[in-house]
């Protein structure tokens, strides 16, 4: 389901001949996550939140620092960097040398007739290879660009704009989303910060709602996921890589930062914000306006900058 088809991939190469920082030779045919990279791949492991994945990855090499290269596995080839992220962005850009920038998708027709019951409104238009199920509407003035996947019953409202995503069966979508989009990712550097391209993908569940406004990003290296049955109010902000368990619910304006998870049944009241790289656990409920800055176990109940325990909040608040 994941396999990428939204960006013209360059390669396979030899590893020496796309880092400096080697002198072996194996053949890397694609960027992976360590979770899902495979011996012909490269990954890439900068903290020791992925300490787990590191030690189990299958991938032939990986790029990491001399801190870190411990708890690879002897069998991958270990690519020591000063820098992973901003090595890892020069390499991804070899084999997708257009995925630091989102061009206009040059394939875009408008469709004027369409089988399976489909509902296409005016002035929609439609790339290359792309598959919508049966039953499906598309409100007007929306763009969806190639190889894009949409299930059945899906309702797209008017002014929305999809692009390398795959979207499950009776999800809805309102007015004026825009969803697969590259990511905020830049590495910072002293004469010019350089943009880090962005290869995955928004995969959305079946039976998700995304209500007015919202902006998906898709993910970098990995891909940004919303999990079935989860609604999202409007206006809510989705980072690269961001994961969203089953049933959740997001009100409006809450906003997640790059490569966070979040659990199943976790409810997040508006204006909330959670920083990136964390684990937050399932049941847990956010207050409105909080700002959750570390991880949160499951079933916890938390609110307040920084975010703590109700029962903490609370207490603080009778102090003030």
């Amino acid at each position: 389901m994941s396999t990428n088809t939204f960006f013209k991939k360059k390669g396979p190469f030899k590893l020496n001949n796309i880092s400096k920082l080697t002198s072996e030779s194996i053949e890397i045919f694609d960027i992976k996550p360590l979770n899902k990279a495979q011996k012909n791949h490269l990954t890439f492991y900068d903290s020791t939140k992925y300490k787990n994945l590191a030690k189990n990855t299958n991938a032939g090499a990986c790029i990491t620092n001399e801190k870190l290269q411990k708890h690879l596995p002897t069998e991958c080839i270990k690519i020591i960097s000063k820098s992973v992220l901003y090595d890892l962005a020069e390499i991804i850009l070899k084999f997708y040398p257009d995925a630091n920038i989102d061009y206009p998708d040059e394939t875009l027709t408008e469709i004027k007739k369409i089988n399976n019951d489909i509902k296409i409104s005016k002035n929609v238009l439609i790339g290359e290879k792309v598959k919508i199920g049966k039953n499906s509407i598309l409100g007007q003035n929306s763009i969806i660009e190639h190889n894009v996947v949409i299930g059945e019953n899906v309702v797209i409202g008017p002014n929305v704009h999809i692009k390398n995503s795959i979207i499950g069966n009776n999800v809805v979508i309102q007015s004026g989303c825009k969803i697969g989009s590259k990511g905020f990712g830049f590495i910072p550097n002293k004469k010019k910060n350089l943009k880090f391209p962005h290869i995955g993908m928004v995969l959305i569940g079946d039976n998700v709602e995304i209500a007015n406004n919202c902006t998906i990003d898709r993910g970098s290296v990995d891909d940004t996921v919303i999990g079935e049955n989860s609604y999202l109010d409007n206006q809510v902000h989705v980072a690269h890589n961001v994961k969203i368990g089953k049933n959740c619910m997001i009100a409006g304006q809450v906003g997640f930062a790059g490569s966070t998870t979040i659990g199943n049944n976790v409810s997040i009241g508006g204006q909330a914000g959670v920083s990136g790289h964390l684990t937050i656990g399932d049941n847990v409920k956010i207050g409105g306006g909080s700002g959750v800055i570390k991880d949160v176990d499951a079933n916890q109940i938390v609110m307040g900058y920084p975010a703590v325990s109700f029962k903490e909040f609370i207490k603080r608040s009778k102090n003030e």
